[in-house]
């Protein structure tokens, strides 16, 4: 695709932003439904093109330039597309996020402020592999009155490209080019130069990956990274639930960013925790690398340093035994990605140590890592899981995709009847109202 043709999709979404943030929510929600809809009714289609994926994916992985995870990840079936019909209406049945008056506040008689969410505008997403993150996209950006521009990894060309036409031509009452495809390498470059009509990117993959958007665009970046995430054994745990969760966040889909991939173990419980819970992982399949205090009790292989701060996104995991949960903190500070850590125990202090000293997005107490989930959440979806701190954390779904305006509704004021020797001075009482146009003069 040429940079022209680049340039034209960009300014497409731009206009289209514009008038998408008019539609009305039941619009929206009716779009939404057709998506999910049509999808359901081209699942021969769809699943015909991601099969011509999975098969170019399967000869990546025999050469070894592609993982096993990458390819699972990459895999649709029956039941996978009924979950992203079933999510695309989900989104469809979250509240409207736009109009929402976040703050109301009266200047002076007659002079009220409002602070009312809108959409970003024009969003731009580049993720990985799996293509039901297209779809997912598609629908938190249309029912968030967004324009999209979408560009999935190489790896899923035809099943992007099938759901993109489905999408497109679902949604065909709605403002043309809502949403855009883009494809190459080049087309991505041009994008991120384009900081006067883009208006947020998103990547999901890799740190380097991130960082080299941040780092050749001044658009602003709302980054998705790996998962190095920890699940930490208390000596005060519940140990049979303890292996339980400790299982589930390793082995219940081991290819994505909220499995574990560092399971760290207090050294009072060690001994007692370590052996079953070693034999239930290898009985899963799950390779194991250990610290010496951890094979001292069990036969596992060495863990080297990389390994505390290696995604497997596969079933590998290290184990590592901690003194106590102030040295849990500090390795996953140390190690951890900031995106969901989990610690397992029954005293509430232990909890309270862990969960305000870890510095995360998302930190869990009894629970298994794999809930830090936008649908898991109630969001819906999600477009990502940010580890950044500003705009958006963790899963970000509709909320994440608004912005605000200020509203001012007066009726003739000045800004000189405010200032001066006998300047009126400013009530700035907040009051509980919702805005609509000309709010002073309805009655």
């Amino acid at each position: 695709m040429s940079e022209r043709d680049t340039d034209a999709q960009v300014t497409e979404a731009q206009r289209a932003a514009l008038d998408l943030a008019n539609i009305d929510e039941a619009a929206r929600n009716d779009a939404l439904q057709s998506m999910a809809d049509a999808i359901r009714a081209h699942e021969d289609e769809i699943l015909a093109a991601n099969e011509d994926d999975v098969e170019a994916a399967e000869e990546m992985l025999e050469r070894g330039e592609y993982t096993q995870a990458l390819v699972d990840r990459l895999k649709l079936d029956d039941a996978k597309l009924e979950n992203i019909a079933e999510m695309v209406e989900s989104v469809a049945g979250q509240d409207d996020p736009l109009g929402e008056t976040l703050e109301a506040r009266k200047l002076d008689d007659d002079l009220e402020l409002y602070k009312v969410a809108v959409p970003i505008g024009v969003v731009a997403t580049v993720f990985e592999s799996r293509p039901d993150a297209l779809v997912q996209i598609a629908a938190l950006a249309l029912k968030s009155g967004n324009a999209v521009i979408l560009k999935g990894g190489s790896e899923a060309s035809e099943s992007n490209r099938v759901l993109y036409d489905i999408i497109r031509d679902a949604t065909e009452d709605l403002p043309t080019g809502w949403a855009q495809l883009i494809e190459a390498r080049e087309d991505v470059d041009r994008l991120l130069e384009m900081d006067d009509k883009v208006d947020l990117v998103m990547p999901r993959g890799s740190s380097e990956f991130v960082s080299y958007i941040q780092d050749n665009t001044q658009i602003p970046v709302l980054g998705h990274t790996e998962g190095v995430c920890h699940v930490y054994v208390d000596d005060d745990a519940d140990l049979d639930m303890a292996e339980d969760v400790a299982f589930d966040a390793k082995v219940q889909y081991p290819a994505v960013c909220n499995a574990v991939e560092t399971l760290l173990v207090n050294e009072a419980v060690a001994e007692e925790f370590l052996p079953e819970m070693v034999e239930r992982y290898e009985n899963a399949g799950v390779e194991l690398r250990g610290d010496d205090a951890t094979r001292d009790i069990v036969d596992i292989d060495p863990a080297t340093e990389d390994d505390w701060d290696t995604e497997y996104g596969d079933l590998e995991l290290a184990i590592k035994v901690v003194a106590d949960v102030y040295d849990a903190v500090d390795h996953v500070n140390t190690h951890g990605s900031k995106h969901t850590e989990s610690i397992l125990t029954e005293d509430e202090d232990a909890a309270a140590v862990f969960m305000q000293g870890i510095d995360a997005a998302s930190v869990f107490h009894n629970a298994s890592t794999r809930f830090a989930d936008g649908y898991r959440y109630g969001l819906g979806a999600e477009v990502g899981i940010s580890t950044g701190k500003i705009h958006a954390r963790g899963p970000v779904g509709l909320e994440g995709l608004t912005t605000y305006k200020y509203y001012l509704e007066g009726d003739g004021q000045l800004v000189a009847t405010y200032s001066g020797e006998d300047a009126v001075p400013f009530a700035h009482e907040d009051f509980d109202a919702e805005w609509q146009p000309g709010r002073l003069h309805v009655e």
